[in-house]
């Protein structure tokens, strides 16, 4: 295992093919700008590492994130966001373009820049007392790092609206019936579970996953016909890999679900 140190702000830890990006700022994880700079920093480092197959987002046990940093922002004009926007945009895209499974761990609270930043992930794990929401109205603002367009592509734009509009907090339960998140589990269980699930990813064949993601998240801003070519492009790629000699060798061999990948 490898941690680049507690006096970061985001720690990376690996550890079986697996990343933990785990916000550390206590108590609550506000999401300031040399936090955003070290998450999209490490974002493009565990995108690059051949020994990192998945990646867990977490806040530690008590939060997620509960939000942007205000006392900052607060500070900042007109003028100032518009040269600090684009940072934050782009450190939540860097998240959002990992090119493996990145798995959201979320506990206590994700509260506008928390919420938008789990919206990066591919997959969303919600301990049952945890809380989402967008609640930047209340503060005269919209959401700005994603809100507007990842909540909506999520759980459409209707209920979008509803979150945004009103700034109301969905529990885990609703925001599992929604599909904001995807998965709830126990508080003291939910970053073992997403953990879990990640290592298991981490053990299938990671072009194959890697093309899997692109192919969804590419053909989601495309027709359907340019989305299907897509597709057709990616799937006839994964023919060049070794993955896929080994899995359509092992399945023939020994039945489905029993190959060993390498990532090549």
């Amino acid at each position: 295992m490898s941690a680049l140190g507690s006096e970061q702000l985001v720690v990376l830890e690996v550890a079986d093919g697996v990343a933990t990006l785990r916000l550390n700022r206590p108590p609550m994880n506000p999401l300031n700008s040399l936090l955003q700079g070290e998450l999209r920093a490490l974002a493009h480092e565990v995108s690059e590492r051949d020994d990192i197959r998945a990646v867990v987002l977490y806040g530690g046990p008590r939060a997620f994130a509960a939000g942007a940093d205000i006392k900052e922002m607060a500070a900042w004009d007109y003028q100032q966001m518009v040269r600090r926007s684009s940072a934050l945009t782009d450190s939540f895209s860097a998240v959002a373009a990992i090119p493996k499974p990145v798995i959201a761990a979320v506990t206590g609270y994700a509260l506008g820049g928390g919420c938008e930043l789990a919206l990066c992930a591919d997959l969303r794990f919600a301990a049952a007392d945890a809380f989402l929401g967008q609640p930047e109205i209340k503060l005269g603002i919209i959401p700005g790092a994603g809100g507007t367009q990842r909540l909506a592509r999520l759980v459409g734009p209707s209920r979008a609206k509803d979150l945004i509009f009103t700034g109301r907090m969905v529990g885990a339960e609703e925001a599992l019936r929604i599909g904001l998140v995807d998965f709830v589990a126990p508080p003291a269980e939910v970053y073992e579970a997403a953990l879990s699930l990640a290592r298991t990813l981490a053990q299938g064949p990671g072009l194959a996953l890697r093309a899997a993601k692109e192919s969804i998240d590419s053909g989601l801003e495309v027709d359907l016909a340019t989305g299907l070519q897509i597709e057709r492009v990616q799937f006839a790629a994964l023919f060049a890999t070794e993955d896929r000699t080994r899995g359509m060798d092992s399945f023939i061999t020994e039945g489905p679900g029993k190959a060993t990948f390498v990532g090549r």
